[in-house]
């Protein structure tokens, strides 16, 4: 009879994808995280790709399902993969996450995946985020968002990223 190690275990690619949305504030620049209480875990907001939906249509419904904001694209940020097992099958997650900004919506609207949706300063975000591989992306967002937010023209009629109050 064979060990459980010679047997085959069934191996599942799981593609996901979800987003750094991030504005500029007075001094920087903020992020928005989503909470898990048990056990708290802070994260990114991101989910699984639909059939027939893109993996950027992805982002943008996962974003606002669990943020409560309407987002778009800025740009792509590095993608990560993992493994889990789960249901007698070992998976290998692959998130596709982007740079977003907002663009209407309330934190408050968010869904029921996470109790709780906050805009946090970056460095206080990096502090909180859970886990390494998304602290990574996040570190990479907010390069980014410096160079990309900080070089576009500020006006009344073009001003794509909400600033905080």
């Amino acid at each position: 009879m064979p060990s459980n190690r010679a047997r085959a275990t069934k191996t599942v690619q799981d593609v996901s994808s979800g987003g750094v949305v991030a504005r500029i504030i007075e001094g920087g620049v903020e992020v928005v995280l989503v909470r898990r209480l048990a056990p708290e875990r802070w994260g990114l907001p991101k989910g699984a790709v639909e059939t027939a939906e893109s993996i950027d249509q992805t982002a943008l419904r996962e974003v606002k399902e669990e943020t409560g904001l309407d987002v778009r694209i800025v740009e792509p940020l590095p993608e990560i993969s993992y493994w889990f097992f789960a249901s007698g099958a070992r998976h290998r997650k692959t998130v596709h996450f982007y740079l977003l900004e907002s663009i209407g919506g309330d934190t408050a609207d968010h869904d029921w995946e996470h109790d709780k949706v906050e805009w946090l300063p970056a460095a206080e975000a990096l502090r909180r985020i859970s886990f390494p591989n998304e602290r990574s992306v996040l570190e990479t967002a907010v390069s980014q968002a410096q160079r990309v937010f900080q070089q576009r023209p500020r006006s009344e009629s073009d001003n794509p990223l909400p600033r905080a109050s």
